[in-house]
């Protein structure tokens, strides 16, 4: 306990998933915590919940003007942001390459990396005058696995570890870090709302998602938005404080090879070759 005790944290898509369940992690860990998303009654309800160092603003991440407004109103309340996590976002159609309607581009570039570009800009302004501060931005395994997500989420994904990066080394020198998280398969409403579903809709399925989860990597459980709230709390800690331009992974193995019964076909396909047998 304790280990953002004095600090000011800030987390976009704040209201559901990852952003909520580090939310609360942040408020346990003494932070004061500024959530930031459109939903607004679920949001005040959040607010009211953890208490009298939590502010929530409501805020669209694709509108410039409304994050230079939140991290204003943040500064204003709490006088400084010492973490940001870059977290909300959207999932991408799942159509073939030659299907997807030009404007699915655009609007994939401004909810997946546009909006990046925006908190990025104006937190790294306030982060300066407060002499430093760590942020962290969700990206995904999608960002190095093809094949795990749709093409335009899996590209922004990667162009957002890119940028990261970048950035972090720009920033070093005035003691801000940047990292990314890439989660692999975890158990939130975004698989939903890719479909279609309503916000609400799509968080009630996040359990049927997990079940799902359990057999898509090395370790055989879903991943939990705790999982990767764990891994944000400990990039803006102090325990993180000479960690920089690095994207960690949190996909219980997923991206290192094949496993189990896929791993065992491919054994058996490999032994089968060699002895000849698949040429008779």
């Amino acid at each position: 306990m304790g280990r953002l005790e004095g600090k000011v944290a800030l987390i976009t898509g704040a209201t559901s998933g990852i952003g909520l369940k580090t939310a609360e992690l942040f408020a346990a860990e003494g932070a004061s915590v500024v959530l930031a998303a459109r939903r607004v009654e679920e949001g005040k309800a959040i607010e009211k919940r953890l208490g009298v160092n939590t502010m929530f603003v409501k805020t669209d991440v694709l509108i410039e003007e409304e994050i230079a407004s939140l991290i204003e109103l943040s500064v204003e309340r709490f006088g400084k942001i010492d973490a940001f996590f870059c977290n909300a976002g959207a999932g991408g159609v799942l159509q073939k390459i030659s299907e997807i309607d030009a404007l699915e581009f655009d609007r994939s570039v401004n909810i997946l990396l546009k909006n990046v570009f925006f908190c990025f800009k104006h937190v790294t302004t306030q982060m300066r005058l407060n002499g430093g501060g760590s942020i962290v931005a969700n990206a995904s395994v999608a960002a190095t696995l093809g094949g795990f997500s749709s093409h335009f989420y899996s590209a922004l994904k990667a162009a957002v570890v890119s940028l990261s990066r970048s950035v972090a080394i720009e920033v070093a020198e005035d003691n801000i870090r940047v990292n990314t998280v890439s989660p692999g398969g975890i158990a939130t409403g975004i698989f939903g709302k890719s479909r279609g579903m309503s916000d609400a809709d799509a968080d009630m399925v996040a359990g049927r998602v997990e079940k799902l989860f359990s057999s898509r990597q090395p370790i055989p459980r879903a991943g939990k938005p705790e999982d990767i709230a764990n891994a944000v709390l400990f990039l803006c800690s102090d325990e993180g404080s000479f960690i920089t331009a690095q994207d960690l992974i949190i996909d219980g193995g997923a991206t290192s090879g094949r496993w189990g019964e896929t791993l065992k076909k491919a054994n058996a396909d490999i032994k089968l070759a060699i002895s000849g047998d698949a040429l008779k």
